[in-house]
C-alpha cells in the first residue's frame, strides 16, 4: 500500500536519527569502562545522558510509527524498508562524523536501495482491520449455528 510509504519513511528516518543521536551521545561520554564503578549507576548515567536519552526517545517514536504501519500493510512489504535506515545512517555518518564511506559500502548501499525499490514496486496488499475480521468471523459462525 503505497499510501503508507510516508509513514514507513518516517519510521526509517527516525530510526536513523536515533542512531546518530546515540553515537553522538556515546562520543560525548567517551570510552566506556565499568572498572571500579557500580554497573547499574553507570548504565543509568549512560541512559540519562542528554543525547543518549534523546536517541532512545526517538527510537520509541520510530517504533510507534512502525507499529502503526504494521497495522496497515503486510510485514513483508513494510519491514524491508527499514534497511533504508542503513543508507541514511551511512550518509549521516559521512557528513556528521566524517566516517569513511568506501566503494564497498557504496555498492552495498546501492544494493539496499535497489532491493527496496523492487519491494516498493510490488505494492503491499494491505489487510483489513483484524477487529473487523474477528467480528465478521463470530457473526458468520453464529449465523451458521442458528440456522
Amino acid at each position: 500500500m503505497t499510501k503508507y510509504i510516508p509513514f514507513i519513511l518516517f519510521t526509517v528516518f527516525t530510526n536513523a536519527a536515533a542512531q546518530v543521536m546515540l553515537k553522538y551521545g556515546m562520543m560525548q561520554l567517551g570510552a566506556l569502562s565499568f572498572v571500579g564503578v557500580n554497573p547499574i549507576l553507570k548504565i543509568l548515567q549512560i541512559v540519562f545522558s542528554p543525547w543518549v536519552f534523546l536517541g532512545l526517545c526517538t527510537f520509541v517514536i520510530s517504533m510507534a510509527s512502525h507499529l502503526y504501519v504494521l497495522s496497515k500493510v503486510d510485514l513483508s512489504f513494510a519491514y524491508p524498508f527499514l534497511s533504508l535506515a542503513y543508507v541514511a545512517v551511512a550518509i549521516f555518518a559521512y557528513f556528521v562524523f566524517r566516517e569513511e564511506v568506501n566503494a564497498m559500502r557504496i555498492v552495498g548501499i546501492a544494493l539496499i536501495c535497489g532491493g527496496t525499490f523492487f519491494i516498493a514496486q510490488s505494492g503491499g496488499t494491505g489487510h483489513a482491520d483484524p477487529a473487523v475480521d474477528a467480528v465478521d468471523a463470530v457473526t458468520s459462525d453464529t449465523a451458521t449455528h442458528n440456522s
